[in-house]
């Protein structure tokens, strides 16, 4: 570290290094680390460049390089796996926001002081005990820390015998399910919710899409002739990402009455042209969807309560509705696989072969069927009058 005056006066700090080459060569590098109204000393100048020098260090014997706090190696860690920046194929936008609420708001204010080595399973284990929260968050909690140990044990920082997370017991059992909603619950709550609110709880219910894909939806998306539709992203919080796994970018059918329901929403929304949000949100002249959680708090949850309809109501619970009413009405269980969009398929579901378009058309009707109380001979009274 050297303390250089540049042309005019100002006055930094520069960290130089060498770097080893493709070939085994030694390759000199500089880093200007700040000025000195920034870093008033040089200890102030070397904090701020500790986690670059175990970045550097990665390949140097492990006693030369280990950080000596647990918040060192943290701090290496959101720098390498948290970036908000950069896209990853490891962690999407919404999972490292998660993971840094919990390091800041809780892993790092216990365990930041102490020496990696120093943290036993047991300690762990007596923490998430006295933690007033649900067990699938002292469950995430867990596998966050575990995460950082493993971090450092890629980079020869620690061994895996020295994870102690690997011998801390924490149920992940959840405390509130999520519930299906009776095909009733979900007409009442239909009749509760604004059209734009009631198209977002139908194609949810009746595709069985995540939020998420729900509103990354854009007109563009919708074969009208083919009646189907391609999910080919996911907006979470204002940021748009890919789908949860490969198997949610197949395309999905659509059932006439989603259609029509698409349709009519589609007339009434002042964002109607192809590159258009399916959803889009007024409030930022149609430049993006709306937030799930902020539709969830001001619309879906008090229309739940005027319906009168007393399990906890989310987004997901149309999810499970759609998966439920497949299940029971005994479709083949590929079929209700790809209608799903499961990437991990059980060796039962293996044992059975593509299902075609016309089973999962078939398998999706009926749900509506169910939903929307819609009788064969009902829908034949409605074509002859059209």
């Amino acid at each position: 570290m050297t303390l250089v005056v540049r042309k005019g006066g100002l006055k930094v700090w520069v960290y130089r290094w060498r770097e080893i080459g493709p070939k085994g060569e030694p390759i000199p590098r500089k880093q200007v680390i700040g000025t000195v109204e920034e870093h008033r000393t040089q200890t102030s100048a070397w904090r701020a460049v500790e986690s670059l020098r175990f970045d550097l260090n990665h390949e140097i014997h492990r006693a030369e390089s280990v950080p000596a706090k647990f918040s060192q190696l943290l701090q290496h860690y959101r720098k390498v796996e948290l970036d908000l920046s950069v896209q990853s194929e490891r962690k999407g936008y919404q999972t490292k926001q998660v993971y840094e609420n919990y390091l800041r708001n809780q892993i790092e204010p216990r365990w930041g002081e102490y020496r990696p080595l120093d943290i036993s399973a047991v300690a762990v284990e007596k923490w998430l005990g006295i933690l007033e929260l649900a067990n699938s968050t002292k469950s995430k909690l867990k596998y966050i820390m575990s995460d950082v140990y493993q971090h450092g044990i890629r980079y020869g920082w620690l061994t895996n015998e020295e994870n102690p997370l690997l011998a801390v017991r924490q149920s992940a059992k959840r405390e509130r399910i999520t519930q299906p909603l009776e095909a009733s619950e979900f007409r009442a709550l239909m009749v509760e919710l604004s059209q734009k609110m009631r198209t977002i709880g139908v194609v949810s219910a009746t595709t069985g899409l995540r939020i998420s894909e729900t509103l990354g939806l854009k007109w563009c998306d919708i074969d009208w002739k083919s009646r189907q539709m391609n999910v080919t992203r996911s907006v979470v919080d204002g940021v748009v990402g890919k789908c949860k796994t490969e198997a949610s970018r197949k395309p999905v059918p659509l059932d006439k009455f989603t259609l029509h329901s698409l349709l009519a929403w589609r007339q009434e929304s002042c964002y109607a042209t192809e590159d258009d949000w399916v959803f889009a949100s007024e409030k930022v002249e149609g430049r993006m969807p709306p937030w799930a959680d902020t539709l969830l708090d001001r619309h879906l949850q008090p229309a739940a309560l005027r319906a009168g309809i007393t399990k906890w109501v989310g987004f997901h619970s149309f999810r499970h509705t759609y998966s439920t009413l497949l299940q029971a009405n005994e479709n083949d269980v590929k079929v209700v696989q790809e209608l799903m969009r499961h990437a991990n398929v059980t060796t039962t579901m293996n044992v059975y072969t593509q299902a075609i378009t016309s089973k999962k058309r078939q398998a999706q009707s009926r749900v509506v069927d169910v939903l929307m109380d819609r009788s064969p001979r009902a829908e034949a009274a409605a074509g002859m009058s059209a």
